[in-house]
């Protein structure tokens, strides 16, 4: 057995060793993409992430004498703990070479900081939470993730059921890709509900974001508040979410539904940026960022990350606007391809939504489960 010590993270030269290990594990690996390091190391920080109003977070490597085998965090969200009264510590960020004892040293670390605190409940990956990315990639290997999903190497997968863990949900992944005939299907059905309806779309505008994501946080926190690991958005991840759009987002593809001036739903898509990140090698300066400019108008896809719809208007085919919305916006702009990600393996009224308009299942994700204590 190698002898794996695993240390807390507690110094800045630490820190960036933490954030630059993926870098060991996937040297070799075409589809990987590298994150943007600037993006993590907000992620992680305590002072600077809203999220951590709410949560508390630790991170931790292994070493294997003095050369570093992975890494994980631990997490414990007040906020996911309190709405689903539950004790679920979290792991995420999680990182290793394919060895148990790494996992084992790791995940057992997590176990004894989540016990410390009074949880009973192993849960992940998240990074930091259902909000960001989270699971693990578990079918689709073939081909890059797209932005703000995961991936990971495969063995990631018999690592975790070795050590005990089994699955609490799966995600799926749809790929949209032109399709005549669903694109017919799709037109009929739009045209009946428009002439049924008094709803109007419209896209979002940037230069009013704060007051634009306001009415997005109002319908995501209550229409998916029955959902499966749903946590609300607190204000201060609002402003932060709303800071970060001016900068990346495409109002084309962003659908605002509204009924009398009422915010009811919307639909909101991004453009897929791993497309110009996997060139980047997680550096916006000295030089990343003319790459960045030079290739964000060639982006091919986009990710449709969420649709929220109030509970009042989900029969009301308000889904089928907000698609068709952004589908028809997506190809004006040259944009080829979308992934709709994710959703939720038990979903099935929006499984068969996505399918209903001609999307296909490519990419599956786990999220795994163990009890301690």
């Amino acid at each position: 057995m190698s002898d794996i010590r695993v240390k807390k993270v507690e110094t800045s030269k630490e820190r960036n060793k933490f954030i630059r290990f993926p870098w060991k594990i996937y040297k070799d690996d075409p589809n990987w993409v590298p994150p943007l390091i600037a993006d993590i190391k907000e992620r992680i920080s305590k002072e600077k992430h809203p999220f951590f109003d709410h949560a508390d977070m630790d991170l931790f490597l292994a070493f294997d004498g003095d050369d570093i085998k992975g890494r994980v965090a631990a997490i414990l969200d007040e906020n996911h703990n309190t709405r689903h009264n539950e004790k679920v510590v979290f792991f995420g960020f999680y990182e290793s070479y394919n060895d148990g004892d790494i996992t084992r040293a790791l995940l057992d670390k997590v176990c004894e900081w989540g016990e410390e605190r009074g949880m009973n409940v192993l849960r992940g990956p998240v990074n930091t939470s259902l909000n960001d990315e989270c699971a693990f990639l578990l079918e689709g290997f073939d081909s890059p993730p797209v932005f703000m999903m995961p991936y990971n190497p495969p063995y990631y997968l018999d690592l975790m059921e070795a050590y005990g863990m089994s699955k609490i949900r799966d995600l799926y992944a749809f790929l949209m890709e032109k399709n005549e005939e669903a694109d017919k299907k799709l037109e009929t059905i739009v045209k009946r509900i428009e002439s049924q309806t008094n709803i109007k779309l419209r896209t979002v505008d940037l230069k009013r974001v704060d007051e634009e994501a306001e009415k997005i946080k109002y319908i995501y926190n209550h229409g998916w508040e029955n959902n499966w690991g749903f946590v609300p958005w607190t204000d201060k991840e609002m402003e932060d979410m709303a800071k970060k759009l001016k900068q990346i987002a495409d109002p084309d593809i962003i659908a605002l539904a509204e009924e009398k001036g009422k915010p009811v739903g919307f639909g909101f898509a991004l453009p897929n940026y791993n497309e110009v990140l996997k060139k980047m090698n997680g550096r916006l300066f000295p030089f990343g960022f003319i790459k960045f400019l030079l290739n964000r108008k060639k982006i091919k896809g986009i990710r449709v990350l969420v649709f929220g719809i109030l509970r009042e208007y989900r029969m009301t085919g308000l889904s089928y606007l907000l698609y068709s919305r952004i589908y028809k916006n997506a190809l004006k702009k040259g944009y080829k391809w979308a992934e709709t990600s994710w959703q939720l393996e038990d979903n099935e009224a929006v499984n068969n939504f996505v399918m209903s308009i001609g999307g296909r299942v490519y990419k599956k994700y786990r999220i795994y489960q163990k009890n301690i204590g």
